[in-house]
């Protein structure tokens, strides 16, 4: 199955997805290309040091926002994907792209959605409203992308407890490290393996 990964920053997601992939968790998966709207993005780097074309497509270097929806689909569109994981991809998925690929869009949320989602909740801003607001349990979300903010259908969920003394970076590393690089890969698996149906 044909992949593209969209992502803004590190790529620590990605890296979760292409360690499965070596691992054998993930036979008939193939990462096709790597797009950012970030050209600073390690994630790039990542995919360049694996041979896997790495595209940056910033709403910065376009007159507007509809001229850099229509590169963002065209780009998407050139690589063939058959599945778009958007993985930390800090950008608004525009419409068109949606409609294009209807129910091949997941996307991976550090929050249990309902909770700590939608316009304003990304990064760090989760994991800060998680502790401002005191609960005790937080984790990630892996969804399918509608036209709403993290209002597409739940695919899969994890719980991290929260502790005493967490900061928000502490608690952004542990639901990565303990929910959202587990359950991202588990699902790009289970869709490439016809386990969970897609289009």
């Amino acid at each position: 199955m044909r992949i593209c990964v969209c992502v803004s920053g590190g790529g620590t997601n990605l890296q979760a997805i292409f360690d499965a992939i070596d691992a054998g968790r993930i036979p008939g998966a193939e990462i096709v290309r790597v797009i950012s709207n970030n050209p600073g993005a390690f994630a790039l780097e990542r995919a360049k040091n694996r041979g896997i074309e790495a595209v940056c497509i910033s709403p910065k270097t376009f007159p507007d926002r509809e001229a850099f929806n229509e590169a963002l689909l065209q780009g998407l569109k050139d690589c063939k994907p058959e599945l778009i994981v958007l993985a930390g991809f800090l950008v608004n998925v525009p419409v068109c792209v949606i409609r294009e690929f209807k129910n091949r869009i997941i996307n991976i949320h550090p929050s249990l959605i309902p909770s700590f989602c939608g316009k304003g909740y990304y990064g760090l801003k989760v994991h800060e409203g998680v502790l401002a607001r005191g609960v005790k349990v937080t984790g990630a979300t892996v969804h399918f992308v509608d036209e709403g903010i993290d209002t597409g259908k739940i695919i899969a969920q994890k719980a991290v407890c929260v502790e005493d003394g967490d900061t928000p970076e502490i608690l952004q590393k542990r639901v990565m490290e303990q929910a959202e690089w587990i359950i991202l890969p588990e699902t790009v698996r289970k869709i490439v393996a016809g386990e969970l149906q897609i289009g």
